[in-house]
């Protein structure tokens, strides 16, 4: 597969991820964030903010390779 076909299928991959995402990290906030101090909401802000970096890098890494020779 060629790397601009791979990045394309990988785009649309995280932003489906992201629509997912988004909405239950928002609702874990509201639901159980919002009743801590507010030290830790400020760590748990941060690690909802970057923790769907770690499921899409398998995908980033595949969308980077290059692509194969065509032999």
């Amino acid at each position: 597969m060629r790397r601009r076909t791979r990045s394309l299928l990988g785009t649309i991959a995280m932003i489906a991820f992201v629509i997912i995402y988004a909405p239950l990290a928002m609702a874990l906030a509201d639901s159980r964030i919002a009743e801590t101090p507010a030290v830790v909401q400020s760590v748990l802000y941060a690690i909802l903010g970057i923790a769907w970096i770690i499921p899409l890098m398998p995908l980033i890494r595949w969308m980077e390779r290059p692509d194969s020779d065509p032999a």
